[in-house]
């Protein structure tokens, strides 16, 4: 059997993607995520998979659920960080709660997977860790200042654990994807900066990122031999022009 894929945030969009392509190619799987209902039903139609209710900002919660796989599987072989938020709001009137989600789950839980399994990866010098960002890691956009400062972080700390773990042949990869067709949205409260984000998506034709193809960028990345390390993909619907 191969070796252990643990994805976060895989109950909807490019978790599931992901997921459902891994188990396509005969990895096992740990899926993660808060909604435990879809995570049984993703996992059910998959051939070794484990499914747990996880947020991803508790790191007790999170190691156990590693572990608890890892006792099954075997080490982890790759970890994909892709759980986040993205609560769009203006800095001018948004709930600071908001702001201090984004930063809790977009940043803190990539620090917290990272290190869960840093260690063990650096003891065999083998594995893969690959975040899940956002083209607002690299640019801004209106009403996404929290957004932009946690993806802006998880390309900051993507390039220096990278950085910090070459030498141990462990790969740190970042995928930064434009606006996609995946739940993220289903959270905002401000009615104004989803009613401009929509005004915004219907100029680019309606046509956004398919997250099937987050997904098989994801698993070429992965597929190249561990001493090559594709650092960073930016992946975008073509008609986006920001």
């Amino acid at each position: 059997m191969k070796k252990l894929v643990v994805i976060t945030g895989a109950s909807s969009g490019f978790g599931a993607e992901i997921a459902k392509i891994f188990n396509a190619d005969g990895y096992p799987m740990l899926l993660l995520g808060r909604r435990i209902e879809k995570l049984n039903a993703l996992a059910a139609d998959f051939d070794h998979a484990m499914a747990e209710a996880v947020d991803v900002t508790d790191y007790d919660q999170f190691e156990a659920a590693v572990r608890k796989a890892e006792a099954v599987y075997g080490p982890t072989e790759l970890l994909i960080n892709n759980a986040g938020v993205m609560l769009l709001g203006n800095v001018q009137n948004q709930d600071p709660r908001e702001w201090q989600t984004m930063l809790d789950t977009n940043v803190m839980g990539v620090l917290n997977g990272t290190q869960i399994v840093l260690n063990e990866m650096r003891e065999h010098e083998h594995g893969t860790i690959l975040n899940v960002s956002s083209l607002a890691g690299k640019k801004t956009f209106v009403n996404h200042a929290a957004y932009v400062a946690s993806k802006y972080g998880v390309h900051g700390l993507s390039e220096t654990i990278r950085e910090e773990n070459a030498g141990k042949n462990v790969r740190v990869m970042l995928i930064a994807p434009g606006a996609a067709e995946t739940e993220l949205l289903t959270h905002v409260t401000s009615e104004s900066a989803l009613t401009d984000y929509n005004a915004w998506k219907e100029s680019m034709g309606g046509l956004t990122l398919d997250p099937k193809h987050v997904a098989e960028t994801v698993k070429f990345m992965f597929d190249m031999p561990q001493n090559v390390n594709i650092r960073e993909v930016d992946i975008a619907a073509t008609r986006q022009d920001a």
